[in-house]
């Protein structure tokens, strides 16, 4: 008789999560890309849709991307909480010993989370503050100057999303075991399994 593949709850929502945060991060990068290598005005490029449907696909990225990157950091916060006195203990007093593998994670995982928040933060400021003047586009030059000028907003969000893409590689592949093996076991408990099967495993967790 085969095994039956079943998950848990919180294992299915972690990688439902999981699976949002990073569908949201491949949409807002690669519509990243363009705006860094597609001019606008006049010379605007077109690559396969038009700008208007990038800035579509940008902003539904990024919007999924925080929102399940939140409900990520709420699902995990008991570690975050733990590892952060953790690491505060250990500076202060000198105990609390890390593994080598465990101070390079808390270190991407610090890099991950500052870049994102900036890229968020930055990513927001131009969700309320868009381009293209006010008083039905009458003043095409405005710029609100909120703490900084758009220009700077602009190099801001652009390189705190290259950090974040490049601490999300080594990111990715410290879980890379995790995201293999809950991934195959997610799809597998999607297929239709024999109905003797279904009686026996109906109140089995993982």
């Amino acid at each position: 008789m085969s095994k039956p593949i079943i998950m848990s709850t919180t294992t299915r929502n972690n990688w439902l999560v999981f699976a949002a945060v990073f569908v949201g991060a491949v949409l807002a990068m690669l519509s990243g890309i363009y705006y860094l290598f597609a001019p606008v005005g006049k010379d605007a490029v077109y690559i396969l849709i038009p700008r208007e449907t990038w800035d579509n696909i940008h902003l539904m990225g990024g919007v999924l991307m925080v929102a399940a990157a939140v409900i990520h950091f709420i699902i995990h916060w008991s570690w975050v909480k733990t590892t952060v006195k953790r690491v505060f203990l250990a500076m202060k007093t000198g105990q609390g010993h890390f593994s080598s593998g465990s101070r390079l994670n808390i270190i991407i995982d610090l890099v991950v989370a500052l870049s994102f928040l900036i890229t968020a933060l930055s990513g927001i400021y131009f969700l309320f503050a868009p381009d293209g003047g006010y008083q039905g586009g009458r003043n095409l030059n405005w710029d609100p100057n909120f703490l900084f000028s758009r220009t700077t907003w602009d190099v801001i969000h652009t390189w705190a999303a290259v950090t974040l893409i490049v601490a999300a590689v080594p990111h990715f592949y410290i879980h890379w075991g995790w995201i293999k093996k809950v991934t195959s076991r997610f799809f597998a408990s999607l297929l239709p399994q024999p109905p003797e099967i279904q009686s026996q495993t109906s109140d089995q967790h993982l």
